[in-house]
């Protein structure tokens, strides 16, 4: 069976330590200290280091997997422009289970349409840097797409204050951080009478590199693009 070279940007970091153990013991994969002919490259690194990596990996072609978050709009243009010359998965969070939770939010999004409130509220361990993560917004934009909405002209990212009442139409996020929490994601709808919640919890990273793998071989076989887990799932 022929092997999948892979190169982790952030291979320090703990996602890289999880992502090295599983490719080094997984007869289908082959752990490359740096990137090579044929190679993926995964990503779990920091927003600088994505955007200095992007030369390289169009003058390579290696297509990248990449689960940094944090991007600017601006960065997000460069990913964007590099996934013209080769395929470039971006996903905040490669868990299979959230992708089924984007697609269920969704779903609840433009059955219950702009009248019903939502609010995204996420969990995380006390040395994630960024809020809200990921994930959350990528679940906000995900109601925001199926209701119709700009995205960025209801969200709510913070409340200090009076705030006067809530908006209708508005897109609400709540950030918690503490402990060693791996990551919780509630997506509540809420209206007269009923409130609907849909909640994801990591217990482990794990499934997160193991998804980060899955999207990695789907990835070696695309043509140039821009793709994200909903893709892959």
């Amino acid at each position: 069976m022929e092997t999948l070279p892979i190169f982790v940007l952030g291979a320090s970091g703990k996602m890289g330590a999880l992502l090295q153990t599983l490719i080094q013991g997984d007869s289908q994969f082959q752990w490359c200290m740096e990137p090579k002919p044929g190679c993926v490259v995964i990503d779990f690194s920091h927003p600088s280091a994505t955007l200095a990596f992007l030369e390289i990996a169009k003058n390579g072609r290696y297509p990248m997997v990449v689960g940094t978050t944090g991007f600017d709009a601006a960065a997000l243009v460069q990913l964007k422009q590099l996934a013209q010359s080769v395929p470039i998965l971006l996903a905040p969070n490669m868990s299979e289970g959230v992708a089924l939770l984007r697609k269920l939010t969704a779903l609840a999004a433009a059955q219950l349409g702009v009248a019903c409130d939502v609010e995204i509220i996420e969990k995380h361990h006390h040395n994630k840097v960024d809020a809200p993560s990921g994930t959350a917004l990528s679940l906000g934009e995900t109601v925001a797409k199926a209701r119709g909405q700009n995205f960025d002209e209801v969200k709510v990212l913070s409340r200090v204050g009076e705030t006067g009442k809530r908006i209708p139409g508005s897109i609400g996020f709540a950030t918690l951080r503490g402990g060693d929490i791996v990551g919780e994601h509630t997506v509540l709808f809420a209206r007269e009478g009923e409130v609907i919640e849909m909640k994801h919890t990591s217990f482990s990273r794990e499934h997160y590199a193991k998804g980060a793998l899955k999207a990695a071989c789907w990835l070696s076989k695309q043509q140039p693009g821009f793709y994200d887990m909903d893709d892959v799932v």
